[in-house]
């Protein structure tokens, strides 16, 4: 039966550090961090650093206003009041039409598009999507305030938070200068 004497290495497989962690992980007690005396966890490590990307910052945001448009819309189902006008086709004064959902699709599929789009492209046209996405989707969040019978209480609560998410979108990506992480 080979040994370790017999110079053959037993060991099959040794988890190995990421490339992209700047930080070496600790290997038995050694490298502990100086002020708390605990080992940084490598889950943690690989959350600060993927997080160190403006482009993955971009995209979670971007991820964070989705949810937001969808739970609204969710609720909006909920709202018996616009749940009758759901049936009947017309919601607030404005028919649902065919062309009207295909019209919502491709609004939606704008931020859908840059949860990808601000992680895969490059800085410039990452910067530049991200300008103008967030732009657009600012400015029909703010004039859908103003469409229909007026909003609920609900609906003017996600409008704040979605028009704020991709306002502070605009402004991160405006001043991403540089590709370089920051």
């Amino acid at each position: 039966m080979p040994g370790p004497s017999d110079g053959l290495n037993l060991r099959l497989w040794a988890p190995t550090r990421p490339s992209f962690l700047a930080v070496p992980i600790p290997k038995n007690g050694a490298d502990m961090d100086t002020e708390t005396t605990k080992p940084a966890s490598t889950d943690s490590l690989i959350r600060t650093a993927a997080m160190t990307d403006r482009g993955a910052r971009l995209s979670l945001l971007w991820v964070f206003a989705i949810l937001n448009y969808l739970y609204c819309d969710l609720l909006g189902l909920m709202d018996p009041d616009l749940f009758k006008q759901y049936l009947t086709g017309n919601v607030g004064g404005i028919q649902i039409t065919q062309g009207f959902l295909l019209s919502a699709a491709v609004l939606m599929e704008i931020p859908i598009a840059m949860v990808l789009l601000s992680s895969v492209l490059p800085h410039r046209a990452s910067r530049r999507a991200n300008i103008i996405a967030g732009t657009v989707m600012t400015l029909v969040q703010i004039g859908s305030l103003f469409m229909g019978s007026g909003p609920t209480a609900y609906y003017v609560f996600f409008s704040t938070v979605e028009i704020a998410c991709t306002a502070f979108i605009i402004w991160y990506a405006w001043g991403w200068h540089t590709p370089q992480n920051s």
